[in-house]
């Protein structure tokens, strides 16, 4: 399985200068084929009738081998991606204003944009803690990074791949894509941890356990405030800060969502069950919601939750299915009888029928529990007649 671990580079002024100049010549480059390949191709450019048009342009720039194909590559596969939004619809109907512009220019690449490097220009001393990799000054050799001992571990331990250098808000960092074998999986799992996500309580398990409750929501709350008057004041200074509280935002975000992720699977892991996640394809479509409840509903990754909780589970072994959750909020965990009166508050289900008496979110997340455990079994019983 593959993985992205980012280091820390920290390289000395005369290094950081040279890596600037590389990072800024590789993206002219790029912007430059990215207009050749839509004058000659629209977005339908490919990587190798690339290559006849623009490698050697690339070469005589001062550009290496390595560096100029991998400028054309990531042209050809920004172009594939924006292919891709197209198809699914993502920029609009045919005839929209986004579509439109996305299609009639071509694809630009900031100064500070990622650049890919290989091990045929990039190289890792781990004892040392330093890198070598190319620029257009040379080559550059003990460039010293920084990480945690986890990811030093996993970078030695496993092979590596392409990487990207990258600049942000001043600072250098690689993302070294790493080949992580996967442990085998748990085939007969003892049942499944099923998993409940809301706005209340972000994430609640079927044995109870509630994780990001009140105390992130408030946290929520005061960033929504502050972005409130932020983007009231509009200021060029309050824009900048509005851009950098994003990127905090989004990375708080995105710690929470490993946090919870980890637990989760830590615990199917030592019971030795699986995980039951709800399949929330489409739903900023199909609910409706007031106002209020739509910036809660939509500000919180959730798809990335169920992400996290993949990948880490393929990496524990642990089985993980994604079940349809329609009425399970309604649906009593231990009779199974639906009603929407079930629901006298937000936090309380009392079941009409048989009187059972549980946390709201407890309830809906066993009821997710049997419903993994039917799909597991769907899964594995053959449809097949028995030949006679």
């Amino acid at each position: 399985m593959k993985l992205v671990v980012q280091v820390k580079l920290r390289p000395s002024p005369e290094q950081a200068a040279a890596l600037g100049a590389t990072l800024h010549a590789c993206n002219r480059a790029a912007n430059l084929v990215s207009e050749i390949a839509h004058a000659r191709y629209g977005l339908k450019a490919r990587n190798h009738a690339m290559r006849k048009h623009v490698y050697d342009g690339l070469r005589a720039d001062g550009l290496g081998s390595q560096a100029a194909q991998h400028v054309i590559k990531k042209v050809c596969d920004a172009y594939t991606t924006l292919r891709g939004s197209i198809r699914a619809g993502n920029l609009g109907r045919v005839d929209s204003k986004r579509r439109v512009k996305a299609e009639s220019k071509p694809i630009a690449f900031r100064d500070d944009a990622a650049q890919p490097f290989d091990q045929r220009n990039l190289s890792f001393a781990l004892d040392a803690g330093t890198i070598s990799i190319w620029t257009l000054s040379g080559r550059l050799k003990d460039v010293p990074f920084a990480c945690s001992p986890a990811q030093l571990k996993t970078l030695a331990d496993n092979p590596r791949g392409e990487s990207d250098l990258f600049r942000r808000d001043g600072v250098w960092f690689l993302a070294v894509t790493v080949d992580v074998p996967e442990a085998p999986l748990n085939e007969n799992p003892s049942g499944f941890l099923g998993v409940d996500l809301g706005i209340v309580n972000i994430a609640t398990t079927s044995d109870g356990q509630c994780s990001a409750g009140r105390g992130l929501n408030r946290h929520r709350r005061q960033q929504a405030e502050l972005r409130r008057k932020l983007q009231a004041k509009g200021t060029k200074s309050a824009k900048r800060l509005l851009k950098k509280r994003a990127r905090k935002e989004a990375r708080f975000a995105a710690d929470q969502n490993h946090c919870i992720a980890k637990t989760i699977v830590e615990t199917a892991e030592r019971t030795g069950r699986g995980i039951a996640l709800e399949d929330l394809t489409g739903i900023r479509d199909r609910v409706r919601l007031r106002k209020g409840q739509r910036v809660q509903l939509h500000s919180w990754g959730f798809r990335q939750l169920g992400q996290y909780v993949g990948y880490k589970a393929r990496l524990a072994g642990v089985p993980v299915v994604f079940v349809d959750p329609a009425y399970s909020s309604q649906e009593c965990s231990g009779c199974h009888y639906v009603d929407r009166a079930n629901r006298p508050n937000q936090a309380t289900f009392a079941c009409r029928a048989c009187g059972l008496l549980l946390h709201a979110d407890v309830n809906a997340s066993r009821n997710l529990a049997h419903r993994g455990e039917r799909a597991w079994a769907a899964g594995r019983t053959s449809c097949v007649p028995a030949v006679t």
